[in-house]
């Protein structure tokens, strides 16, 4: 499957819940996907009590896999032919999201490189405020996409 073939993929799940992507974390989270292109992403979530920490807001981990899957996803129609890994994620936590609050998770590509892209995001809630934001550097490795069945 080509870029573009998975671009129009990921097009035609505008507005349905992300539940049958490659990834099963993802699919945990549930979110929506409002938008996408070849160099932007944005899912939103409803915050559940099972995402939250023992203070029953939005648990950290569970905010640093929204940002991660959304940049995964926005990487996986970037167009390379090649899986690629994340070799960081930098988060930075700004504000608590309670259970039942909506959220948005937007990511960019910044910077598409032969080897290595690079990606920030944001979590965003329905308010404007910023939950949380993220930067990412994504390499490639040497396992081929169709090789994978994509």
């Amino acid at each position: 499957m080509e870029a573009t073939t998975r671009l129009m993929y990921f097009q035609s799940q505008i507005g349905q819940t992300l539940d049958k992507t490659p990834s099963a974390a993802g699919n945990w989270l549930g979110g929506k996907l409002l938008e996408i292109d070849s160099h932007h992403i944005k899912v939103q979530y409803l915050v559940r009590p099972d995402m939250c920490n023992p203070g029953k807001v939005l648990h950290g981990g569970v905010a640093s896999l929204m940002l991660d899957d959304v940049i995964g996803m926005g990487n996986f129609v970037a167009g390379s032919e090649f899986l690629m890994t994340s070799i960081n994620l930098n988060v930075d936590f700004l504000s608590s999201a309670q259970a039942g609050e909506v959220l948005e998770v937007t990511a960019k590509l910044v910077r598409s490189g032969s080897n290595l892209n690079h990606w920030e995001a944001i979590i965003r809630k329905d308010s404007g405020k910023t939950v949380a934001k993220a930067s990412s550097n994504l390499i490639k490795t040497h396992v081929k996409l169709a090789d994978l069945g994509f």
